[in-house]
């Protein structure tokens, strides 16, 4: 018996997927980003996929119908707008146990349709099947509109690091409801539904933005995949990273340092990115940190302790 998931780890898994996928002329960019890219005889198309599964990335007793729809569309959506595209559309597969409650599935669609909405997007079809387990897939498409795709390889040295979006409120969130807790209803709610800056991506794009990714794992480590792509290292500056009150108030609560949502925590879906030193960031986006020769991520020059970010096959 060969090795197994778990040994590989998520990215190295993907990597060796990756390496057996055939391709043509017509992709512009395939596995490895945030979202391919497809070339159409106009235009340009992006497109990702995200997987959600119960009691793995949600529970039907923390998070409303409502709620898993609008997370499923953000985490897609959000991977458009790294990419510098407008999302258009949302492909969604549901496969559900036999006594799944028809009224959640209902208030699930309405809640992918309501968050497809905010980017003027559209849920275009999909598909159902039973299971053993509810899950939920959803494959988003999204348009260029005539700019070049932001990746996560074009960072240099000298660039300025800077992000936009909220920072570590869902993962307070989670941890929050994982001790038995519903408040504060702000990083409660942010867990429950996040809130990605979905037009500040192609804003970045068209302002020179050379690397880019959404945060869905943590900061630290989708920096990493930024670093790792574009062969640099990358210096956070840990006092540019804003923590409200309220996540303050709840890491003494819980016994939690906040800053670790902040550098760790994912599924806000903020957006960060790199841009040449001479460019006028975006409205909105704050510097944190900056590129340089070498390979890895710091924060504040030394290297990151304790968890980084999240990993579907690791230990977490």
């Amino acid at each position: 018996m060969g090795d197994t998931a778990a040994e590989y780890g998520e990215f190295r898994l993907i990597d060796r997927i990756s390496r057996s996928l055939s391709t043509n002329r017509r992709v512009v960019l395939g596995p490895g980003d945030d979202a391919a890219v497809l070339a159409t005889r106009d235009r340009q198309v992006v497109a990702c996929t995200d997987m959600l599964i119960e009691g793995r990335h949600f529970r039907c007793d923390w998070s409303s119908g409502d709620d898993v729809g609008h997370r499923a569309a953000a985490a897609n959506m959000a991977d458009i707008a790294a990419m510098g595209g407008r999302p258009t559309g949302l492909l969604t597969a549901v496969s559900v146990p036999a006594d799944t409650d028809v009224d959640w599935l209902v208030a699930l669609a309405e809640g992918l349709s309501s968050e497809a909405e905010v980017t003027g997007a559209a849920v275009i079809g999909g598909d159902t099947t039973r299971g053993e387990q509810l899950t939920i897939a959803v494959t988003a498409l999204g348009d260029m509109e005539g700019c070049r795709p932001v990746r996560r390889s074009g960072a240099q040295p000298g660039d300025v690091l800077a992000y936009v979006g909220r920072l570590g409120w869902a993962a307070a969130g989670l941890t929050v409801l994982a001790r038995g807790f519903r408040s504060p209803g702000a990083l409660v709610g942010a867990y429950r539904r996040p809130q990605p800056p979905y037009a500040s991506g192609p804003i970045a794009a068209t302002m020179g933005a050379t690397a880019m990714i959404d945060v869905s794992d943590g900061l630290l480590a989708d920096v990493g995949h930024i670093a790792e792509e574009s062969a640099v290292a990358i210096d956070v500056d840990g006092d540019r990273l804003d923590v409200p009150e309220s996540m303050y108030r709840a890491g003494e609560a819980l016994g939690v340092d906040p800053r670790q949502w902040v550098l760790s925590g994912g599924d806000d879906h903020a957006l960060v990115a790199t841009f040449p030193p001479d460019v006028i960031l975006p409205a909105d986006w704050i510097p944190c940190g900056r590129v340089a020769e070498g390979h890895g991520v710091t924060v504040d020059g030394q290297s990151p302790t304790g968890a980084t970010g999240w990993d579907h096959f690791g230990p977490n």
